[in-house]
């Protein structure tokens, strides 16, 4: 399943972000620590230039802390760009921010002008529980769905820093298509657009390679199913999830699945590495290589299209 989601108003935001971002000083760009490459908008680089930029880890508690590591010193590798790693719940950690966008912006006087900061994040990455946090008051909306903020906003944060909140939006297009799943698995994609079997299946394949003995532990299993549809009926038969005649209830299967995995029951996961995505990024490359010597192929088998005069 091909997984898309670009709502009007998120189409609006990327138009709206595109105008106003020459004029930052310094971007913090909120990821999800579990999938930082998939909850990172590939637009981002394209419209922020030169501008410093932040790469804030979020949710680091929910995240596998040797990869976390792993992504936070891959990202630093680009130009300007600086990355910290977050959980909710350490407000000191997070008021660091503010020092090092100072840092970070040696030439600017803020006794002259206030520090343009744009924040940025897909949906349901804890980007306005970071503004209330660095603004010490509730200065964005809140909720564990994502697009909550539908409009930007200027917030006044302390040393003169003038932090300019904007809608979480998403790309058009998702891909590779593993990022739709990855997204769609962490909720930064709206349930009712989602096939949740479909989207635990890819959950499921993914935990019985990468941890297996989280899955062997969390569903007490003594000997691991041997693919994705026989965990999931494996789980069925342990917490009883049966419909009429006895048939796996693999839909009640998948939301525990998939809330077991954002809640942090399962463990910490992450659901890519550096290495991973750079794979993918080679393959998609090839595919796209393959399919253009096709196309072009096909089109010297036809020949040049015949105009409307010519004869026969």
């Amino acid at each position: 399943m091909a997984i898309n989601w670009f709502p009007g108003h998120m189409h609006k935001a990327r138009k709206e972000i595109k105008q106003v971002m020459p004029q930052m000083d310094l971007i913090i760009e909120v990821v999800d620590a579990r999938i930082p490459f998939s909850s990172e908008n590939p637009l981002v680089p394209a419209l922020r230039g030169e501008t410093p930029l932040i790469k804030v880890l979020n949710k680091r508690d929910l995240a596998d802390p040797a990869i976390t590591e792993q992504w936070r010193a891959w990202l630093e590798k680009e130009r300007g760009v600086r990355a910290i790693t977050l959980t909710h719940n350490q407000r000191n950690e997070a008021l660091s921010i503010l020092k090092l966008a100072e840092d970070m912006t040696p030439d600017h006087d803020r006794q002259k002008s206030a520090l343009r900061v744009m924040i940025l994040g897909i949906p349901n990455v804890g980007k306005s529980t970071l503004i209330n946090t660095l603004a010490g008051r509730p200065a964005a909306k809140t909720g564990n769905e994502p697009a909550v903020t539908k409009a930007q906003q200027a917030i006044k944060l302390p040393n003169n820093i003038l932090l300019y909140d904007t809608p979480g939006f998403l790309w058009p297009k998702l891909s590779p298509e593993a990022c739709g799943y990855r997204l769609a698995v962490t909720g930064a994609i709206r349930s009712a657009v989602l096939d949740f079997e479909d989207v635990a299946m890819f959950e499921a394949e993914y935990l019985l390679e990468a941890y297996p003995e989280l899955v062997r532990a969390r569903y007490g299993f003594e000997e691991l199913p041997k693919d994705a549809l026989a965990l999931m009926d494996g789980i069925a038969a342990k917490r009883r999830f049966f419909g009429r005649g006895g048939i796996p209830d693999l839909h009640k299967v998948s939301e525990v699945l998939l809330n077991e995995f954002r809640a942090g029951t399962l463990g910490r996961i992450s659901l890519e590495t550096p290495e991973m995505v750079e794979r993918e990024a080679r393959e998609a490359a090839a595919a796209e290589a393959e399919k253009a010597a096709r196309e072009e192929v096909d089109g010297k088998k036809k020949g040049p299209r015949k105009g409307r005069g010519s004869s026969r």
